[in-house]
Formats: structure tokens, sequence, C-alpha cells
């Protein structure tokens, strides 16, 4: 049976110009149309009943755009939208941004085609502005795990400068000096904002600190073993490791150990996120606890109370109420230096 990808491949276009076309949707052209409806045709694609009752009964629905469900960290997100889904009888359309900024749009694209009031998305490649349009044309679009100043009110997210101190502040108690940051290209701003508060708390110390900087594009456990082999190639010197999540920590520690290196006592390894597999790793690594499964549901909460409103007003907003802090997890991979 082919799918809305399959005839999009065929035909040239997006999965969303698919969508607009099934549900008879604007901004494709006649040609364009014709072209998709033929290949339909002769595809023998047949849309999906149990999607246009979805589209029907929207108010008992929520949209939702995550990155990649085989991550933890959005498997965590998933959990707690569907704890609030399954308190309120909701059903659920996911799609997938797969971090990619063509592939984000066609998401929140299609759910919009089929005109979702509540929409929970994370992005991490689309621009501000445009999610600044998309806001403003859907009243119940609430971004997790973002923050952009201009709808704050529509934003859950994390006080990832915090998080930062937090880091550097646990490795400078522990007397270390020399310290490399491993950080992610590309994925909204979370890695500068942690870098920024690990610089901001470090300046506050008399001691003068060495920082070694490396951004490294792959936020998974390859990243991280790629990382310290090309800090060990580099001849840079370090005591301690900082990483932008918990899965680059691990796959650090990995290499570290393949270069004949211990942890903590050679290398000290914080983490971000507090996943599972910070605690089945050995040693079991200090990281930082990120509450994302009650951000998600404060997200999900929020999307269905905007989307019930008329779009002239919405609920009174604090800001404590939309920035979560993190908490430093302490466990065995940071040692104190003598």
């Amino acid at each position: 049976m082919p799918t809305i990808k399959d005839i999009a491949k065929a035909a040239g276009v997006s999965p969303a110009s698919v969508s607009r076309v099934i549900n008879d949707g604007p901004k494709v052209g006649a040609k364009t149309r014709e072209k998709i409806k033929r290949i339909m045709r002769e595809m023998q694609y047949q849309p999906n009943a149990n999607a246009q009752a979805i589209n029907m009964q929207n108010n008992a629905s929520i949209g939702i755009v995550l990155a990649d469900l085989t991550d933890p960290l959005f498997a965590k997100m998933a959990h707690g939208i569907e704890k609030v889904a399954a308190q309120k009888d909701l059903q659920i359309f996911l799609n997938s941004g797969a971090f990619d900024r063509a592939s984000e749009l066609d998401a929140i694209e299609v759910l919009l085609e089929h005109r979702y009031k509540a929409l929970v998305v994370h992005s991490a490649m689309i621009d501000d502005e445009t999610l600044i349009d998309f806001a403003r044309k859907v009243p119940g679009l609430v971004l997790l795990n973002r923050h952009i100043k201009e709808i704050e009110n529509r934003c859950i997210w994390l006080d990832d400068k915090l998080g930062g101190a937090l880091m550097a502040d646990h490795i400078v108690d522990k007397g270390h000096k020399k310290i490399a940051v491993i950080g992610v290209d590309g994925i909204q701003n979370n890695t500068r904002l942690r870098i920024e508060g690990m610089k901001a708390q470090l300046a506050k110390y008399p001691v003068t600190y060495e920082i070694e900087m490396l951004e490294q594009s792959a936020a998974t456990y390859e990243g991280g073993e790629v990382a310290v082999q090309n800090l060990l190639a580099r001849g840079v010197e370090f005591s301690a490791i900082l990483a932008y999540n918990d899965a680059i920590a691990v796959g650090a520690v990995s290499m570290l150990k393949a270069h004949g290196m211990t942890v903590p006592d050679d290398v000290s390894v914080v983490g971000f996120n507090n996943l599972i597999l910070a605690q089945c790793m050995k040693p079991k690594l200090t990281t930082i606890h990120n509450p994302i499964e009650a951000m998600a549901m404060k997200a999900t909460e929020l999307a269905l109370t905007l989307s019930k409103g008329n779009g002239d007003s919405e609920p009174d907003y604090v800001m404590d109420e939309h920035k979560y802090s993190p908490v430093l997890v302490e466990r065995q991979s940071v040692t104190r230096l003598s």
C-alpha cells in the first residue's frame, strides 16, 4: 500500500503538497495538482480513513512534531505528551522533523493541512522568524525545548545557561583547570547558551582556566568518540570533558578507554539530560537533569488551553512556569584533583 511519502517521491514534491491535494487545500498549482492526482491513480493510492476522521474531529486531537523517537530524550518527550493525551482522551498525530529544516517544515505543514488546532512542535532547524509566523497563524501552537523572545508565552524551554554554569561549577569545585567542551553545531542555540553559562561561571573565579571548545556535528555516541579522537590527535591537554548530552559523554568515555585512559582517574566526564544510559554506564555518569517529560506535559496542556481561545487573548504568562531549571546529578564519573 503506497504512502503519502511514496506519492511525493514519485511526483518530485513534498509530502505536504500531496496532503494539500488530498485535502483539497491551497498552494498547489493546477499542473502539479493534476500530476499528483495522476500518480495517485497509477499507484492506486487510497487516503487513510483514520487520518481523514482525525481531520474532521481535530478538536479531540493534538498534532506533534518531534525530531527522532529513537533518541531517548525524544522518547521521554513523547511519553509526557501521551500522559496528558490519555488523561484528556485525545488522539495524537505524530510527525518527525528528523533534524532537517525541510522535514520540519513539511511536518508542520501536514498538521496545518489537517487543521489541527493544538500543536506541540520541537523544531531544531527552522529559523525564529518562520516559527513566529506559524505561531501567528495557529493560536494553539507551542514550541517545546525552544525559546524565542517574541513568542515566549508560546514556548516551554530549559535554562541552558544555568545548565552550563552547573557543569562548570562542579568541575571547578573538583579542582579541574583544563577543560574540553564537546558541543553540537546547528541545533537551536543549546550549545551556545550552555557555553555562555560555562564561561560566565568560570569568569567568577580568580584562576585562569584553559577551555578547548570542540564543535561536533553529531549529538550521538559516535559523535562523542570522534570528538575525543580529534582532541587526542591534536594533542589537547585536558582533565575534564563537558559534553552536550549523555550520548556524547558515553561515546567519549568509550574512546578514552580505547586509548588506555580511565574515567574518572585520568579524565572526568559530565553529561547532560540524565537519561537511562547515564545510570547504566560504568562508571555511572555525572550529568545535568533535564526535566523534559514535565516540560512536554506542560507544553501539551498549554497548547490545548491556547487552542480553545478565540485568538484575541491568551492565558497570563509567568516566565518561571515556562522556563525550567536543570539540576546537577552527581555520580561517579568525576573525581577531585589533589
